[in-house]
């Protein structure tokens, strides 16, 4: 007990001293950490201090502290947003390329700086974990991009791994970048001269030069979204492997490379676009309140992983084909459902029009009048805007153990009807899954156990929450994707309160008006390793608290189906279906619903 006030003097002092420097070096002498006395002071993010507890905490802590300072004193947002590629797969990259310039001047200045960033980088790097590394496919450009800068600019060594991970993609970038790299190195401080160069070389760059061809062929291939199993699997397989990476990077990047400790909440917030509203904002912080009682022993070895990452591009094929073998069976039924849900939105699209109009499309019925008196005037129509249009859907799937085998074939092929039938009428369709990467806790257990087992930890095990499809992403791109759902060994424990929070979070940074989230389980929260050294109902409540909050306090229209067991318990808008058939018609009843009903239901 005694400890305890020297720890939290030892904070305020860090806090304090991090707070100096950063007015000094940003030379924005406002800079303050928030406080109760002084609300409306400017305010950086990594004064969130309170649960610095190791030697590398510290070191984080100081890097990310310098870096937001001399990206203030470095770079202008103006040059950055007017240099930004053409090619939107580029765009992860160029922010990597600025954020190593401002960090290398920095290093320039002072030496202090320059220890800071190498020791903390080292540490990043030898935290980096990969199951297997076989080919290009199983490292993000974006990742080994990173390692490439570090090494080239900032004369970072790389241990065996990261080399390994760079091997696959160096070719590539000596290539286009090799040239350039004392002009690139000579012009740190002209800001514009550099990035204006980086943005040339990257839209050059032959890795991302097919993008263009593809996004023009799309329209072309769409009429054989009907038939999965004619599909041509080997040549979408590598249709843009990259597309949306720059969404999770340049998330990372907004908080100064703290990947593997940031709150689930912010895990996607990205401040270079999509910026939250102030309402969007409170009711953040209200999700962060409620978790005030849920206590997570750590998450520095949680996952939020892209589904590609977690197989070869060969084996995701084979994985298709195999889901591909099921939906001959259901075909008869997936038509059906498809045609269904397909049928009343564009019915719905046919009625609404708006007539009478001086100007639009001329309205044939009308003509008649016109023939009967030549005096009265053309009449036109014009279409209205649908609110189903202005509407995304996420699907949020249970990957636990217990929905192994037939439930998570079914879940998997709704999600491929749904994602197809809704694409077609405009609505986007994101579909994420949810597990643990271990049973018994894996490396989170380990940590605890290392650090002389406290009672009532708090969540005990290591997330892992997976994109199967991004909301801007075409079905046909991530179709593969979704067979990944059938991988021998994927399915471990669920863990529902965490997951939801951060579907939420996704869909509350999308521009859309209207935003579903449709929770797929098998029954309640279950991590037997967090279970053994907590409450019995510790997952349950957090689940319920999350749930309530999200209806009670948000825009966000959240409806549940539960495989066999009833989960009204949690959900106010609960399904329960009792034979896994029911699960396709099931999800279809409820989404025409919801689109048949223009106000929020409860």
């Amino acid at each position: 007990m005694s400890n305890k006030p020297n720890v939290s003097n030892l904070r305020e002092k860090l806090k304090q001293a991090l707070e100096s420097t950063v007015r000094v070096i940003s030379e924005d002498f406002n800079v303050k950490s928030e406080n109760k006395d002084n609300k409306s002071s400017k305010k950086f993010d990594f004064f969130e201090l309170d649960n610095l507890n190791t030697k590398s905490d510290f070191i984080k802590a100081r890097a990310n502290s310098d870096s937001t300072a001399l990206k203030k004193k470095f770079s202008n947002e103006d040059i950055y947003k007017k240099n930004i590629p053409n090619n939107s797969s580029c765009k992860s990259l160029y922010s990597i390329a600025e954020k190593i310039r401002y960090e290398l001047l920095g290093s320039q200045m002072l030496k202090g700086i320059e220890k800071n960033f190498k020791d903390n980088y080292n540490q990043i790097i030898n935290l980096k974990r990969k199951d297997q590394l076989k080919t290009k496919d199983d490292v993000p450009v974006s990742e080994a991009f990173e390692l490439y800068m570090l090494k080239e600019f900032h004369n970072i060594e790389l241990n065996s791994l990261t080399s390994k991970m760079l091997s696959f993609w160096e070719k590539d970038f000596n290539k286009s970048i090799g040239d350039h790299m004392d002009f690139l190195k000579d012009n740190l401080e002209n800001q514009n001269t550099y990035s204006s160069k980086f943005s040339e070389i990257l839209d050059q760059m032959d890795i991302f030069q097919t993008e263009n061809e593809d996004e023009n062929t799309e329209e072309n291939q769409e009429n054989d979204q009907n038939n999965p199993s004619n599909d041509d699997q080997e040549s979408e397989a590598d249709d843009n492997k990259d597309q949306n990476k720059d969404e999770e990077t340049e998330a990372s990047l907004d908080s100064d490379y703290d990947i593997d400790e940031y709150k689930m909440e912010e895990q996607l917030i990205d401040t270079d676009s999509n910026k939250e509203s102030d309402e969007q904002v409170i009711q953040r912080k209200n999700l962060n309140d409620l978790n005030l009682d849920y206590k997570i022993f750590t998450n520095k070895f949680d996952e939020t992983t892209k589904a590609e990452n977690l197989e070869n591009s060969e084996d995701a094929i084979k994985l298709r084909k195999t889901l591909d073998q099921q939906l001959i069976g259901f075909q008869d039924i997936i038509t059906k459902l498809a045609n269904k849900l397909q049928r009343q939105l564009l019915a719905k699209q046919n009625r609404a029009w708006e007539f009478d109009l001086e100007e639009g499309l001329l309205d044939s019925s009308k003509l008649p009048r016109i023939i009967m008196d030549p005096y009265n005037s053309l009449s036109f129509k014009k279409e209205k805007d649908l609110d189903f249009k202005d509407t995304i859907v996420t699907l949020l799937i249970d990957n636990s153990g217990s929905m192994r085998g037939r439930p998570i074939t079914i879940a998997a092929i709704c999600a491929d009807i749904l994602s197809r039938t809704l694409e077609r009428c405009s609505v986007k369709v994101e579909i994420l899954g949810f597990t643990t990467k271990n049973w018994k806790g894996g490396q989170s257990r380990e940590y605890w156990n290392k650090n002389g087992k406290p009672k009532t930890p708090g969540r005990l095990n290591d997330l892992r929450h997976i994109i199967y499809k991004s909301a801007d992403s075409q079905w046909r791109k991530a179709k593969n994707n979704l067979g990944l759902m059938l991988k021998e060994g994927l399915l471990k424990e669920n863990i529902d309160g965490e997951a939801i929070s951060w579907a939420f979070s996704r869909l509350k940074k999308r521009k859309e008006e209207r935003k579903i989230l449709m929770v797929i389980s098998d029954g309640a929260p279950v991590d037997d390793s967090t279970l053994s050294v907590n409450s019995g109902d510790f997952l349950e409540k957090h689940l319920k608290k999350t749930v309530k909050f999200i209806e009670d306090k948000t825009d966000v229209e959240i409806l549940a189906i539960g495989i066999g067991h009833d989960v009204s318990r949690y959900y106010d808008r609960a399904i329960k279906i009792t034979d896994v058939n029911e699960l396709g018609d099931v999800m279809i009843s409820q989404l025409s619903s919801l689109f048949d009903n223009k106000n929020k239901l409860h």
